[in-house]
């Protein structure tokens, strides 16, 4: 797929600090800071941020949120010909979701050691998704690490 001559051509840093802005909202509503966008045709479709607080539902993640939005805008349930970039590693729940969206590539900015999909299976993904990892991992990081910092110090 080419992306449209309308569209400048943006690098993976660009769209991870687009994700970056969506995780800050959610930092400002006390939520867990991580954001997500979906991209398509290197234009951002979806933006979303983690919602678990705001609706008070556990699965309200970031990358659950896009892909409802993305889904929306395309008018389809399938993503295999679309980018996630999300700040930090899916957890299982959103690997299964990206799975069912048959999501055509993954890109993360920080692991996620603790919860992230990789710790139980490797293959949540679907078979034909791609995974970049480590793009602006330190800021991604950092975002989380002082958002719970704050939390237990508060």
């Amino acid at each position: 797929m080419t992306p449209p001559k309308s569209y400048p051509l943006y690098s993976p840093e660009h769209f991870m600090n687009e994700a970056l802005k969506e995780a800050r909202i959610a930092l400002e509503k006390d939520e867990v800071p991580i954001g997500a966008v979906v991209v398509c045709e290197n234009h951002i479709i979806a933006r979303a941020h983690n919602l678990t607080e705001t609706l008070n539902d556990v699965t309200a993640h970031a990358e659950m949120q896009a892909f409802t939005a993305a889904s929306g805008y395309l008018g389809g349930k399938y993503l295999n010909e679309c980018t996630l970039y999300v700040t930090i590693e899916p957890c299982v729940m959103c690997a299964g979701g990206a799975f069912w969206a048959q999501l055509g590539t993954l890109v993360y900015g920080a692991e996620d050691p603790k919860r992230g999909y990789r710790l139980v299976e490797k293959q949540l993904l679907h078979r034909k998704t791609k995974v970049v990892s480590g793009i602006l991992a330190a800021d991604c990081g950092k975002l989380l690490i002082s958002f719970f910092k704050s939390k237990r110090n508060g």
